[in-house]
Parts: C-alpha cells; structure tokens; sequence
C-alpha cells in the first residue's frame, strides 16, 4: 500500500461547515439581508459596557465575572473538557508498562513467591479507520461548545448585571417619588383638618384625605420593598452576601447613541451560544464516524522485554534471560448482537438531535435582536409621551390644590389628580430603565462582547 493510498484510507471526514449547517438546520427559513424591526448599519462594535460611561457599573461587572457561583461552574466544565482531550490524545499514544515480581520461598505451594523478575511492555492500537481520531475530533469539538458556552455565560452575566444596576436604580428612584407623594397626602390631610376647624371643610373631606394617604404609604411600602430585593439581587450576581446594602447612583445612566446591529447572517456565525451549538453538531458528527469505525477489526502491536530468575525453580537451559518479543493482536467483531449497528443509529439521531437545537437556538437568536430592536424603538416614543404627560399631570395637580385652598372644589379631584401625578412619575422612570435593559439585551443579542477587543498582535518581519 502506497502513503498516498493510506493517508486516504486513513483520513477522517470533516463534519459539516457553518454554512452547510445553517443551508441544512435552517432550511425552508429565509434569512433577510437586513433586520425587519431597522437597526442603523455597520459593523458590531465591542466594548458596550464603556458605552454607559458608568465606572461603578464596570466595576461591578468585574467583581460579578471573579466571583459569580454559577460562572465559577461553567469555569470547571471548561477545564474539564479539555481535559477530556488530553484523554483522548493519550489513546492515540503507545502504552508502555512495567512488571516487576518477587519474593522469597517460605513454605507452602505458590510457586510464583519463589520467583523474581522485571518485564517491560508496550503496546500501540493502530488507529486503521480513524474511530480514536474520531474519538479526540469529537472530544475536542465538545471543548471548544464549552469554551463559547462559557464566553456566552460572561457576556449574560454581565448584561444581567447592568440589567439589575439599572433595576437598583429606577427602584431607588421611585422611593423618593413615593416619598414625595407621602408627604404631599400628609399636607393633604393637614389642609382637611384646618378646614374642617375652621368650617369651610366637612368630615368626608378629612376621611378621604386619610384615605388617599394609607393608600400611598401603602404603594411606598411596596417600592421600597422591591428595592431592597433589587438590592439583593445584584448582590447575589456579584457574588456578595444579599444585604441590600449595596450602594447605588441616585440617577439612572445616560442612554448611549444608536447601535449598529450588522447583518441577520453575520449573527449566525458570532454569537457565542450559537458557536456553541454548532460545535455540538460537529461532536455528533465525530461520534458517527467513532461508532462505525468500531464496526471495523482492530490491531494492536505489542512488544515486552523481561528478564526472570528463581531460587528454587529450574529455568530451560536454552532460555536466554533476558527474553524479548514483538507481535500483533487482532480484534474483529463478528456478532454482538445488534449493538454496534444501535451505537451508529443512536449517534446519527444525536446529530440530528443537535442539528434540530441548533436551529431552534438561532431562530430564538434572530428573534431576540428583532425583538430588542423593536422595544427599543417602542420605549422611545414613550418615553417622550410620559415626559410630555409627566408634566401636564405635574400643572394639573398645582391648579387643582389651588382651587382646594380657595374653596373652589372639594378634595377629590386634588387626590386624584395627585394618584395620576404619581402614576405617570413611576412609569416615566419605569420606561427610561427598560429603556437602558433593552440596550443591554440589544447588545446580548447581537453576540458583542462588553469588553474591549484585544489589539491583535503585531506581525514581525522576518527576513
């Protein structure tokens, strides 16, 4: 058999492309050169955390990333696959071990007491029809879905970690807005009893105005609590004991410019979960060609050196010590009832198992950057909508008091014009924080990183 003819034999086949993958997983699916909800052209930019301008958030972030459990985890499963390759390497390696006996005679029928020596062995399967390259492709295929899985788990973190810092916030932010609404209803019930001594007010007024007051305490209540779970929340990302002690701004970020969002297909090949998914499909792959090859014979050399005396027993005069050998082993498999052919049936269903997910994760993929992008388009135009009814409400509420103080109406329409006040003040602030969580999914999405890229190396000229 000439080189040529055994490297061909011995070749292993590559598993699918990226784009042959996406032709097979996504087909019927037409991808749009351009994302239906706008987005503004351009290339993917990294770095979206600077973006904010926030020094404390990035701070966090970088505790969250050292010190998040549940990172930690995804940390060891990466140095555990790859130790997974190192086994498979060695599989490929000879095999060498040493044998050493001895004893001495005390009595008794173990002969094998009485005799000393040392042998040396190894042993190498040829790896014919490639199923232990088969075997370490695989292998190394699941590493790399760990490794992207892992940056994916870092990129979610710190997304959900400016999600909550911007959560922590608006939800501080709403304690002062409810706050201030406690103690205009305090003023409220103040005003009623003045005009209740003085005979221009009547009981009802008094009773509504006390009324109006529990009911905002009570929502302050509420607000405050959801703030000290905020806190928490965020203390548990960053790895911290939930005290709800942790300090936060006491004014919500400024929302970055509009981000480029590049093409739908460009996408398919960049975020890391998808990268992920794609080498899962290439282990599938591998562990194919593993379980057919094992239908295959198998030869494994063998050499030994020993060396081997007795005290008591008599050796052959013609046996020379030491002794050494060399040989073959063949393995064929000829019936084992059906399993082998099984194993090749439950890995391809595997592949197209893994085949199946990886088109469900990218249409979710697709759908996620559709569905940021829209929102965000959405909590623009409501945000300046709630500004514009922030301060109508705000003037309505003045004219309102105004008109209680003169005697011009009841206390009714100040109360409830009061709630409208504190209403819209809650969900203006609500819509400007969905607003910078929406960015930070947008770029989740987009598959960016919230670092800043690595410089790539300088080429040195070399004569």
């Amino acid at each position: 058999m000439t080189s040529a003819a055994w490297l061909a034999g011995c070749a292993t086949k590559a598993p699918p492309t990226a784009a042959e993958l996406q032709q097979q997983a996504l087909a019927g699916v037409t991808v749009p050169s351009a994302w239906k909800a706008g987005a503004p052209a351009g290339p993917i930019a990294d770095d979206w955390l600077g973006g904010f301008g926030d020094a404390e958030l990035t701070a966090l972030v970088t505790d969250a990333i050292a010190h998040n459990p549940d990172l930690r985890v995804s940390a060891v499963r990466v140095e555990q696959a790859a130790q997974y390759v190192e086994l498979a390497k060695a599989s490929l390696r000879p095999s060498v071990n040493i044998l050493g006996t001895g004893g001495a005679k005390m009595g008794g029928g173990d002969v094998n007491s009485a005799l000393q020596g040392v042998s040396l062995g190894a042993s190498w399967e040829l790896d014919l029809w490639g199923r232990l390259r088969y075997g370490r492709n695989a292998y190394q295929a699941s590493y790399a879905s760990a490794q992207a899985d892992f940056e994916y788990a870092r990129q979610s973190l710190a997304a959900m970690t400016a999600k909550s810092w911007f959560t922590a916030s608006e939800t501080w932010l709403q304690v002062q807005v409810a706050e201030g609404s406690v103690k205009a209803a305090q003023e409220l019930v103040t005003i009623a009893e003045k005009r209740l001594k003085v005979g221009a007010g009547t009981d009802q007024d008094l009773a509504l105005a006390r009324a109006n007051l529990g009911t905002i305490q009570d929502s302050a209540a509420q607000v405050g609590l959801a703030h000290s779970q905020a806190l928490r929340a965020l203390e548990l990302l960053v790895g911290r004991y939930p005290s709800a002690e942790l300090a936060v701004r006491h004014d919500l970020a400024k929302m970055p410019g509009p981000v480029p969002a590049g093409l739908p297909l460009e996408l398919l090949e960049r975020r890391p979960d998808l990268v992920a998914a794609e080498r899962r499909v290439a282990a599938a792959f591998n562990r194919i060609g593993e379980a057919k090859a094992a239908r295959l014979p198998r030869i494994v050399l063998n050499a030994s050196v020993a060396a081997i005396q007795s005290d008591i027993l008599q050796l052959k005069e013609d046996y020379q010590n030491p002794t050494a050998g060399a040989g073959a082993r063949l393995v064929a498999p000829i019936y084992q009832g059906g399993a082998l052919q099984t194993q090749v049936s439950i890995r391809t269903l595997e592949q197209k198992q893994a085949v199946a997910e990886y088109a469900q994760l990218a249409l979710r993929a697709l759908s996620d950057v559709e569905n940021a992008l829209a929102a965000s388009r959405t909590l623009a135009e409501r945000e300046q909508l709630l500004q514009r009814v922030v301060a109508d409400d705000q003037r309505a509420l003045e004219l309102a008091r105004d008109s209680y103080r003169t005697g011009k109406t009841d206390l009714r329409p100040v109360e409830q014009q009061q709630l409208s006040l504190y209403s819209a003040q809650l969900a203006y602030l609500r819509v400007q924080s969905e607003q910078l969580a929406q960015r930070a999914n947008l770029h989740l999405a987009l598959g960016g990183s919230f670092e800043p890229r690595p410089a790539p190396a300088a080429s040195v000229a070399t004569n």
